[in-house]
């Protein structure tokens, strides 16, 4: 920041300065008001040592230290910041996007889940019905136990087999190799 930007009385130097002396401090005690997420900390730090940029006279000798203002005006910063993400939708990273499905793999999945349907109907009964509530129905073992009548020893015996029998049911329709 060039000189005579902003107050007078605060320049780069001095900047630079309460950055030394309280940086470290200050991401510290940001990190756990920001659940840990270093990048926001680190921001909110910088925009702590701007407020303090912009009001010099917080930082004059004659108001004591300025450790305790700083720390003040980050808490207030983080506060202020969570209060914004919680009135925003949520922000999602680009992970999502990696599951969006490619429209040019629509056609190619439609025939993927015929021949898994296909696959499917090719095991025996129980053993379709295991893999129904176990993994299309997402229940947990003792769930799917409960809602099959059966122990839950036999529903993991049944899932292990039927995911074999559906395995070499789809080798041969030529889905798995």
């Amino acid at each position: 920041m060039p000189q005579g930007v902003g107050l007078p009385h605060t320049d780069e130097n001095t900047l630079r300065a309460l950055f030394d002396e309280h940086g470290a401090a200050l991401l510290r005690h940001l990190l756990p008001l920001t659940d840990g997420d270093r990048g926001r900390a680190e921001d909110l730090v910088q925009e702590t040592l701007l407020r303090a940029w912009r009001h010099p006279e917080a930082l004059h000798p004659d108001r004591g230290p300025a450790r305790p203002w700083l720390f003040a005006i980050a808490r207030n910063l983080a506060i202020d910041a969570r209060r914004a993400r919680r009135s925003r939708p949520r922000e999602v990273s680009d992970e999502v996007l990696a599951v969006v499905p490619d429209p040019d793999d629509e056609l190619e999945r439609a025939v993927e889940s015929w021949t898994v349907a296909e696959g499917l109907l090719a095991l025996r009964p129980e053993h379709r019905q295991v893999l129904l509530e176990v993994y299309y129905r997402a229940r947990p073992v003792k769930e799917a136990a409960r809602v099959l009548g059966i122990p839950p020893g036999t529903v993991k015996s049944r899932t292990y087999y039927a995911l074999r029998a559906l395995r070499l049911a789809l080798e041969e329709r030529g889905i798995v190799s």
